[in-house]
């Protein structure tokens, strides 16, 4: 048998003592932790005006919305919904993506902004079509912050390209501006 060239070093023999200051140390750092939250998250963005009724308001709920969609026997689908005061009144908007529930393939989506009825009783409404279906774009990378909605377009070269293939993709930012919403980053396609 050949003598390590190494010698023993003490810290790698272990004994009951070791373990017990390990433990000890382990538990001192989750008892530690415990006294350490973060602040509560609020929705309210730092640096920026709130209304009195905004913080208070809830947001739109797209499912009493009836979707300008055409989807035949089968239902609209919510996929993604966000919430933010996106026209500056104090009040939150909805915008919400949706298309027809197909049991296969994927039909194309729509983005919409969702408000409050005009009264207390009516329900929640469509006020703008940010990407209509009859595009077929499938939205992904959804957002709404900072007053602006945010999505990545994945759409189609040509009709005979099949819906399950998405071949371009676009960039797409919509921020409200003299009364509509305004599409403010490049068109440009980009392959996939």
């Amino acid at each position: 048998m050949q003598q390590s060239v190494v010698p023993e070093l003490a810290h790698t023999q272990t004994s009951a003592m070791h373990w017990v200051a390990t433990a000890a140390a382990l538990a001192a750092v989750v008892a530690g932790t415990s006294f350490l939250q973060p602040d509560a998250a609020t929705a309210a963005q730092s640096g920026t005006k709130t209304h009195s009724r905004a913080a208070t308001d809830p947001a739109p709920d797209p499912a009493g919305v009836t979707f300008p969609l055409d989807c035949g026997q089968v239902e609209p689908v919510v996929l993604k919904k966000a919430s933010g005061d996106l026209d500056g009144d104090g009040h939150p908007e909805t915008v919400a993506v949706a298309r027809c529930d197909a049991g296969m393939g994927t039909p194309p989506s729509g983005v919409y902004v969702i408000t409050k009825g005009t009264d207390a009783t009516a329900p929640p409404r469509v006020v703008a079509t940010l990407v209509d279906p009859k595009d077929r774009y499938s939205v992904t990378d959804f957002a709404v912050g900072s007053g602006a909605v945010t999505a990545t377009l994945l759409g189609y070269s040509s009709p005979e390209v099949p819906n399950c293939c998405p071949d371009e993709q676009q960039k797409a930012k919509w921020q409200w501006k003299n009364g509509a919403f305004v599409r403010s980053t490049p068109s440009e396609a980009h392959s996939v």
